[in-house]
């Protein structure tokens, strides 16, 4: 097959070889949205004159036929194929011979793969969105279902002040809420139409850019060509970070299921098969799946530095630096999904320890909450406060393990729906 921009004269192979790298594999999950974004540009260059509108027909159908190998797994690249754009474009020229060529009139493969990836991107997101809402709903469910459950809170790692699982498994939840706003942000930056500026500066043929932002389903266009350009890099790096802020979440989340699951602490359990042993000790339940959860996500929290990196010291305009973006996030948006399914799947199976605070060591949980009670008598803070430290120092402090929160967000008023619209809130925005 020759290739598209081929002037005569064969690369040397060396060259090609490295030149293309993994774009092969990586550009068959861009196939469907290559095919989408052909379907849109053939059918407003009818409108301009281009193309008759039978032959577009014929086009579109033969289109729809490629559409169908790709979702039932049969499409390939030749082997002489260079990338996604050129496999199609030789397809449809050979099944339709002279007709196929036309396809490529007013476009550039810049513009032919930045259209495809901000499609791939707007349904990765979109996946995304619906993992992170799961996991958030579930979240929810299990502080409202363990929300009378006390454990203790920790501060600089010391044993602090009561808090429950109600808390604990909330906060999570509203986490989520602000990792929501920074993927709602990566949405509106990739639901941008790329399309039509070919390869950077526009075609002096009369393109209907926004014929093909409504036909693709854009909510606008970069307008500015050189600006749509420039939008290769940004719109992975924009999305790497709100991939980052989740990953973040899922990582102290993590933390914190392997260190209550430990013997030392206790606080959660999980069912055996879904721990694994050693090789020498039988007590041991190890926390596999948590530890390559909190593993993974400080992977991916590296992700935007990484792109950042790729992308720096470019001028505007394209490079072939860009190819080297789809290696680090193509995988790293299939490891978020599996992040975000393998948590729900654990703390689908999750029990919690109803008898914490029955352990001595505990004893001195509540002494905040004395101090405050004390204050409710009459007794100024310090005073109080000092009244209650003689007595930790002397042995003598003893307190009902009990409270009685009351204001917003507190261990007794978990505020689950005002979170819960918040996140509705957030998510609107992608769809």
């Amino acid at each position: 097959m020759a290739k598209i921009w081929d002037k005569g004269f064969d690369a040397n192979q060396r060259v090609e070889d490295f030149t293309v790298g993994n774009d092969r594999e990586l550009d068959l999950r861009l196939a469907k949205y290559d095919i989408l974004g052909s379907m849109a540009h053939i059918k407003m260059l009818v409108k301009i004159g281009l193309l008759e509108t039978e032959e577009e027909k014929v086009l579109r159908t033969e289109l729809q036929n490629i559409l169908a190998e790709v979702e039932r797994g049969n499409f390939r690249l030749d082997n002489d194929a260079e990338d996604i754009h050129s496999q199609v474009e030789a397809m449809l020229t050979e099944r339709l011979g002279e007709m196929g060529k036309k396809i490529h009139s007013g476009r550039s493969r810049n513009d032919q793969v930045l259209v495809d990836i901000k499609l791939y991107l707007r349904e990765e997101i979109l996946q995304i969105k619906e993992g992170v809402i799961q996991l958030f709903n579930l979240l929810q469910s299990l502080s409202e279902q363990h929300k009378e459950v006390l454990l203790p809170g920790y501060t600089h790692g010391q044993i602090a002040m009561p808090s429950s699982f109600g808390l604990w498994f909330g906060a999570y939840a509203e986490s989520l809420v602000d990792d929501m706003h920074t993927l709602a942000a990566a949405w509106q930056v990739a639901d941008q139409n790329p399309l039509g500026s070919a390869a950077g500066y526009g075609s002096s043929f009369p393109l209907d850019r926004e014929m093909t932002t409504r036909e693709l389903g854009f909510a606008t266009m970069s307008y500015n060509v050189v600006a749509a350009q420039m939008g290769r890099g940004k719109t992975e790096r924009i999305l790497a970070q709100s991939m980052s802020n989740i990953a973040s979440t899922l990582n102290k989340l993590a933390a914190d299921n392997c260190m209550y699951l430990s013997g030392n602490y206790g606080f959660i359990s999980y069912p055996d098969e879904l721990t694994t042993g050693s090789s020498i000790m039988p007590h041991k339940k190890n926390p596999d799946v948590w530890e390559l959860i909190r593993g993974h996500s400080n992977r991916l929290q590296s992700l935007p530095n990484e792109i950042t990196l790729m992308i720096t010291n470019m001028p505007h305009g394209y490079h072939r630096d860009y190819q080297l973006l789809k290696e680090v996030l193509f995988p790293a948006l299939e490891t978020l999904h599996r992040l975000l399914q393998m948590t729900c799947f654990m703390l689908e199976n999750i029990s919690v320890n109803k008898d914490i605070l029955s352990d001595p060591r505990y004893e001195y949980l509540f002494t905040v909450e004395e101090v405050n009670n004390r204050v409710l008598q009459g007794i100024p803070f310090r005073e109080a406060y000092q009244q209650v430290g003689k007595e930790v120092q002397a042995g003598s402090f003893r307190a009902p393990k009990e409270i009685h929160h009351t204001h917003a967000g507190s261990v007794g008023n978990l505020c689950t729906e005002e979170i819960r619209k918040k996140m509705e809130r957030a998510s609107a925005v992608i769809r």
